[in-house]
């Protein structure tokens, strides 16, 4: 990721939760695989499917948004975020992970931050 842009991440993070199947066979590599706390999946499809589950269990209302600035660099990028309602306070955070290779995303690591308080 010699080129990297914080914009372009974080605009095809939300591409990506939008217009998800086109969007993953655009900016993913054919066999990139998505690895998140509860699983771990292969190819456009199955990303695809790993989305949508996410989403249909979450409120209609519930948005995920940068918190800072992505940051990358030899083929590495990171995304730190937040997820709750978009107009109230977060109810989880995390950070993806990414390994860009040819110019599309090779894997995705999701890690969620552990609830405190």
């Amino acid at each position: 990721m010699s080129n990297f842009d914080h914009d372009d991440f974080v605009r095809n993070a939300i591409r990506v939760l939008g217009k998800r199947l086109l969007a993953i066979q655009e900016l993913y590599a054919e066999d990139a695989v998505l690895n998140d706390p509860q699983a771990s999946v292969r190819g456009s499809a199955a990303i695809s499917e790993a989305v949508s589950t996410l989403l249909s269990s979450l409120p209609p209302d519930f948005a995920f948004t940068a918190t800072s600035p992505a940051i990358g660099h030899h083929g590495l990028g990171r995304l730190q975020w937040r997820g709750g309602p978009s107009d109230g306070p977060a109810v989880v955070t995390g950070t993806d992970i990414a390994q860009i290779e040819a110019g599309r995303i090779q894997w995705l690591h999701v890690f969620i931050d552990p609830v405190t308080g």
